[in-house]
């Protein structure tokens, strides 16, 4: 039987995101857990689920935590945010984790219903709203120029870390150099992708390569 994982904090949504998972894939078994640390537990001792639905703010960490290490796991796992965060950085952050999908917690049972149905259809399970930022956010920041200056390798290295969300004090220790220099990397990876935002700059290191 195949398997699914609910990791959300607040005990009354875990009930209602249960709910929701029985009537869209009644074929499903189901685990419902609190916090970043359980789902590490369950995953080491269960292993991987077939579906997972993550909250994106746990009281322990982030969801994008979660579903980094079910993907480095399983490659093939569906892992779905279900939160009720709509702004960019955090789309394109779950995005870069490697979510396949986006769910909006604030819509009707009914909708979250079909959109978890659309998984094997092949279609991905995103809200319309967070279906027309992403289309936004690709008309915004637009293809990079093909003959615009390459990023260097320590750049890059930055880059990696900015698409990962680690704030500016983590890149420095994970790297060994000074915030300072973190920040000025960072103002050069801006200028040479032509962007002015974090949320940006997750999107370009997935489309680059450097999400890993």
């Amino acid at each position: 039987m195949k398997q699914a994982l609910i990791v959300e904090d607040m005990a009354e949504t875990r009930l209602w995101l249960g709910d929701i998972l029985q009537a869209a894939r009644p074929d499903m078994g189901q685990v419902a857990v609190a916090s970043v640390a359980a789902a590490r537990h369950h995953l080491r001792s269960q292993g991987c689920p077939d579906l997972a639905l993550v909250d994106l703010g746990l009281p322990d960490g982030t969801g994008m935590d979660v579903i980094r290490l079910i993907k480095a796991s399983r490659a093939d796992a569906v892992c779905i945010a279900a939160t009720v965060l709509s702004d960019d950085a955090s789309v394109v952050a779950a995005l870069a984790a490697g979510a396949d999908g986006y769910l909006l917690k604030d819509q009707p049972a009914e909708a979250l219903v079909q959109q978890l149905r659309q998984i094997d259809m092949g279609l991905a399970a995103l809200s319309p709203a967070i279906a027309r930022r992403i289309i936004d956010h690709f008309r915004l920041t637009g293809p990079m120029d093909p003959g615009g200056e390459a990023l260097t390798p320590r750049e890059s290295d930055v880059l990696r870390r900015i698409g990962r969300g680690l704030r500016n004090a983590e890149v420095a220790t994970d790297l060994g150099i000074a915030e300072s220099t973190v920040a000025g990397y960072i103002k050069s990876v801006y200028r040479k992708l032509g962007i002015s935002s974090r949320a940006e700059a997750a999107w370009h290191a997935t489309r680059m390569g450097l999400n890993g």
